[in-house]
């Protein structure tokens, strides 16, 4: 990707205040001067057909429908007013914050999908992983992993709570998927202060091996150990690289290659917490031919277990 390329964001909001964390996490990691363009939008909610057929069979009842209608295009103007000026305070400008709503077609993951991928051909997608209340679906985890499963290309940043770090952990594999998962993180945080961990952890034989067959053959383990290192490691080599060629700095990365438990999730995670990682960064899927790499159920529990914690899932 060229280095000057203008980065394109798409941000979807719901009006509520933990819909916003994704703002406050995007002025956090990039703030108001990265090469950045935001695209606010809101997805406006459909009548019940029951309501649109009554509101439509006496004079009395005739303009409830468009009543409704503009009664929503208003809260939804004034919700993305609100967000913008949310932006305006971190110190963005109206040239680089965009706003629109529209009403929703397909279904709220869907339509989100098509309007960051089609619409505004973004580089990512920006989204909360909480809502308003009385709209449980709209920014909870159920839409977020729709999200996920609809998205064809454009990858997703789920911001679930507070963020309160700025390290990033950068999951690597021996993975084409993992690759496109560092291109885009050299991508998109180039240009900022953070400071990346490349993370590996190298898969414990007892995930496919029962205990008691490596209690006879003491050797295997450590051999096993070893190749998985070797196997990896030019991979590891080749993220710094890349990361490097993006325009990231020597002291903003580190490489990590760890002995990993049974669950390679919970080894991300308990990297995450015991470094003051706030992000999370790894592709949608591993290794097709290992079911455990595959959302991955590794890419699923993280994105499960993950709290205060923004998690980067790269198609």
């Amino acid at each position: 990707m060229p280095e000057n390329k203008q980065k394109m964001i798409v941000v979807p909001i719901d009006g509520s205040e933990n819909a916003l964390t994704s703002l406050d996490y995007i002025n956090r990691i990039f703030g108001s001067k990265h090469h950045f363009r935001l695209s606010l939008v809101y997805i406006l909610p459909k009548l019940p057909p029951i309501l649109v057929e009554e509101s439509r069979k006496s004079k009395k009842t005739i303009n409830l429908e468009q009543d409704i209608e503009k009664k929503n295009s208003q809260m939804a103007e004034r919700i993305l007013a609100d967000a913008k000026d949310r932006l305006m305070h971190f110190g963005f400008t109206q040239k680089t914050v965009e706003a629109a709503f529209f009403n929703i077609n397909i279904g709220v993951a869907r339509d989100i999908c098509s309007w960051a991928e089609k619409n505004k051909k973004a580089d990512a997608i920006f989204i909360s992983s909480r809502g308003r209340s009385r709209l449980k679906a709209f920014f909870t985890g159920e839409i977020a992993n729709k999200v996920l499963e609809y998205v064809k290309v454009c990858p997703v940043w789920l911001v679930k709570g507070r963020v309160k770090h700025n390290n990033v952990l950068l999951a690597v594999e021996n993975s084409e998927n993992a690759m496109r998962a560092v291109d885009h993180a050299g991508f998109l945080l180039s240009g900022t202060n953070v400071n990346i961990t490349v993370f590996h952890s190298k898969r414990d034989l007892r995930r496919f091996v029962p205990k008691e067959v490596l209690e006879e053959f003491p050797g295997v383990q450590k051999f096993w150990q070893k190749k998985s290192g070797d196997v990896v490691a030019p991979y590891m080599k080749k993220a710094k690289e890349m990361l490097l060629q993006a325009g990231l700095a020597e002291n903003q990365i580190s490489v990590k290659l760890v002995d990993g438990t049974r669950s390679a999730a919970r080894d991300i995670l308990n990297e995450a917490e015991e470094n003051a990682i706030g992000t999370v960064i790894l592709g949608r899927k591993g290794h097709s031919n290992v079911e455990e790499y595959a959302l991955g159920s590794i890419t699923k529990k993280v994105l499960d277990r993950a709290a205060d914690m923004a998690v980067c899932i790269v198609p």
